[in-house]
C-alpha cells in the first residue's frame, strides 16, 4: 500500500502549489487589496480563482510595478466579471 504523502511523483501537490500563490499573491497586493480578493473567494471562489491566476501571471511576466493597490484590484475584478446581463419583459 502507497502513503499519500510520498512524493516520489515529483509533482508539487495541491497544498504546496496554494501555498505558493498564497506567497505570490501577499508580494503583490496591498492588504487591502488582499482583503477584498479575500471577501471575494468566499462569495464566487471561481472569479477569485481567475483574478489570481491572471495576477500570478502579471508577476511572473514582471508586469507589475509596485503593489496592486484596492482600486486597481477593483478594475481587474470587474473586467474579469461576467456583464450582466438585463432582461426586458414586453407585455402585450
Amino acid at each position: 500500500m502507497s502513503n499519500p504523502n510520498d512524493e516520489q511523483s515529483g509533482q508539487p501537490t495541491e497544498e504546496q502549489i496554494n501555498a505558493q500563490k498564497e506567497i505570490m499573491l501577499k508580494q503583490i497586493l496591498s492588504s487591502d487589496a488582499r482583503l477584498r480578493l479575500n471577501n471575494v473567494k468566499m462569495v464566487k471562489p471561481d472569479l477569485a480563482n481567475i483574478v489570481e491566476n491572471y495576477l500570478i501571471g502579471l508577476a511572473s511576466q514582471g508586469k507589475t510595478q509596485g503593489q496592486i493597490s484596492d482600486d486597481q484590484l477593483k478594475q481587474i475584478l470587474m473586467s474579469a466579471q461576467q456583464p450582466k446581463r438585463d432582461f426586458k419583459i414586453n407585455r402585450i
